[in-house]
């Protein structure tokens, strides 16, 4: 690793550990170093870089606007680079799917989002309490964080989980227990001891948990339960969103419409881009109630309405279905050969979940070193979690899985040499 990185950058620095190189240029679904050297990315800045590294719609539409001296930076003034993503946003992903949104402009991260979301169910319903789910990731201020599972993030000295309360996630105790009736029955004892809250939190996947997929019925349960008691329903669709799921939005097969749904990472094409779904109703801001000074990236709103039409495009949905199909079937096949690693996901993020984190870790490493950036997700790490473009190119998609594969074989075929993560 550079010298100046360990030097000056503080310690909290994460990804820079797992895949120590010094990257210079990318394009799409690859990367260089300073050496020269190309990788696969299967891991598209935690999802944010769905369409790509540098993509070519994106690239014409920025130059544009800043040559014209298209402003950098506006708060929340009106501009022509906010109404034009708007409008477009509208078109091609409001109408098509009849929901009706108001949409607030947070600041720049998904977290923001939350924190958003969070103090409007609160000041609508005039509760404090909060329901999430286990294994559920949300962000890392101070109120998002109380809605993580992790215990890591529950330290006394760190965060903590004031009015939170994390119920089982679907599937959590099997597939015989469904912890969305038994959610009803708590919330409608009085005697429980938890209260009714203002707001359910819910990733219909969840990604860091470890590519955790709720299935459509438990889904709607929980919609019931919101609509019986009066709590807004959010939706997390931060990282599993913005076409992840193979879908544009993640909860869409199962119906259901939320009161309000969280996007950051993808919407922005790799710029700082977080925004609130809010039904109308629940709309109760006034002016100047949450701000930020960044809250609404021109460039970002630059990028994002150059990418929305990519899916009217049939071009680009071909590529997208066949690289979730070809995905999905190589994955299958590497998890068919060991027994109990276990495939989980949808559309265009997979898991391969091993017995804990050492196994995963090795792979991962075995990756890296093999010309292929892919990381883990899950409470020990447990699993190798794909994230590939949406826009790879199929001899890349297959190349990546290949490298994959041939570290799965080499450190399964080695398994007692790999030191446990417990």
């Amino acid at each position: 690793m550079n010298e100046s990185i360990e030097r000056l950058e503080s310690g909290v620095r994460g990804y820079v550990r797992s895949f120590p190189t010094v990257f210079t240029r990318a394009q799409n679904a690859r990367l260089e170093n300073e050496s020269g050297q190309s990788y696969i990315d299967f891991f598209a800045g935690a999802g944010t870089l769905s369409y790509g590294h540098n993509n070519p719609v994106v690239k014409k539409a920025l130059i544009a606007h800043i040559e014209r001296d298209g402003l950098m930076h506006g708060l929340d003034m009106a501009t022509d680079a906010k109404l034009a993503f708007l409008e477009i946003f509208e078109r091609v992903v409001l109408k098509p799917r009849s929901l009706d949104y108001k949409i607030q402009f947070t600041g720049p991260t998904g977290t923001n989002a939350v924190e958003a979301a969070i103090k409007l169910a609160r000041k609508v319903k005039k509760r404090s309490h909060v329901i999430s789910f286990t294994n559920g990731y949300h962000g890392h201020s101070l109120g998002a964080l109380a809605l993580t599972g992790n215990s890591y993030y529950h330290d006394e000295h760190y965060g903590a989980r004031n009015n939170v309360t994390h119920w089982p996630f679907d599937g959590y105790f099997g597939d015989t227990t469904d912890t969305a009736a038994q959610l009803r029955q708590v919330l409608s004892d009085s005697s429980s001891g938890i209260p009714i809250p203002a707001a359910i939190i819910l990733e219909p996947i969840q990604a860091e948990g470890g590519i955790n997929v709720a299935s459509d019925s438990w889904l709607r349960e929980i919609r019931r339960i919101c609509d019986d008691l009066d709590i807004a329903l959010i939706i997390d669709d931060i990282q599993v969103g913005n076409g992840r799921s193979g879908h544009y939005f993640s909860f869409e097969s199962s119906g259901i419409v939320p009161d309000m749904i969280c996007l950051s990472k993808a919407i922005g094409g790799g710029l700082p881009l977080s925004l609130v779904l809010i039904k109308p109703e629940l709309d109760v801001w006034q002016a100047g109630e949450h701000t930020g000074t960044f809250r609404g990236n021109q460039l970002a709103f630059v990028a994002a309405s150059a990418l929305l039409p990519l899916w009217g495009d049939d071009t680009f949905l071909a590529q997208y279905s066949r690289n979730c199909a070809n995905a999905h079937a190589e994955l299958a096949r590497i998890a068919s050969k060991y027994p109990g690693v276990e495939l989980r996901g949808k559309g265009m993020i997979w898991g391969l979940a091993f017995a804990n984190g050492a196994l995963a870790g090795t792979i991962t490493k075995r990756c890296f070193e093999s010309g292929l950036v892919i990381e883990t997700a899950g409470a020990d790490d447990q699993v190798v979690k794909f994230l590939a473009p949406f826009t790879t190119e199929d001899d890349t998609l297959a190349q990546g899985l290949s490298i994959l594969s041939n570290a799965v074989d080499d450190v399964m075929a080695n398994v007692s040499t790999v030191k446990l993560a417990h």
